[in-house]
């Protein structure tokens, strides 16, 4: 089932999301559903609290940045197989050094900056299954989870932004959290007007 997406101006979005166990009701189902939603809204990630649920469960699809022409045949072919689902993250290390690169949001529609990032990470998380996992990612596959993780953490690509680039698209952000924009997906507006 296709979920609306929560927009920018939802106090879920600033919450730092908490641990779930394996008995979380109808857990698989949730997945299918956020799978679902993401490809329908053409994104390469989606965390749960973007779908207005306050848990550290985010998953990353990378196949549409495989066909990217700057990479090299490893990172490509990398990149088009990278699809997973992180469950209770926490990111250990950020290395290597920072690099710009413009992201985008789907609870922030219609708004890209470019955002600096660690070139490394090491993460540990629970798959799909709730089997623990310590692992290493670069380029743009640490990218993806480093802004999914984000989102479990409270924090949005914008909060990364300097002052004088938040002054810039506060008005674009206002006008997100109002309804004030369309986007080809579902998305619910935490300030829009209801209609009666």
């Amino acid at each position: 089932m296709i979920l609306p997406i929560v927009a920018y101006g939802d106090p879920v979005l600033k919450k730092k999301a908490k641990d779930i166990t394996k008995d979380y009701p109808k857990f698989s189902e949730l997945l299918e559903n956020m799978f679902e939603t993401m490809y329908n809204a053409q994104g390469v990630g989606l965390a749960a609290p973007q779908i207005g649920l306050p848990i550290r469960v985010f998953i990353v699809d990378t196949e549409p940045f495989a066909d990217d022409d700057e990479l090299t045949e490893e990172e490509s072919s990398q990149l088009k197989d990278f699809r997973k689902v992180f469950i209770n993250a926490t990111i250990l290390e950020e290395t290597g050094d920072e690099w710009a690169f413009t992201e985008g949001c789907l609870s922030i529609p219609d708004i890209r900056e470019d955002v600096f990032r660690n070139e490394t990470i090491k993460i540990k998380y629970l798959d799909e299954n709730f089997v623990e996992h310590t692992e290493t990612y670069d380029g743009l596959a640490a990218r993806v989870i480093q802004h999914e993780y984000d989102h479990i953490e409270g924090v949005l690509f914008t909060d990364k932004l300097s002052s004088l680039k938040k002054r810039l698209i506060k008005g674009k952000l206002a006008n997100i959290s109002k309804g004030k924009i369309s986007a080809d997906y579902r998305m619910r507006f935490p300030l829009a007007k209801k209609v009666r």
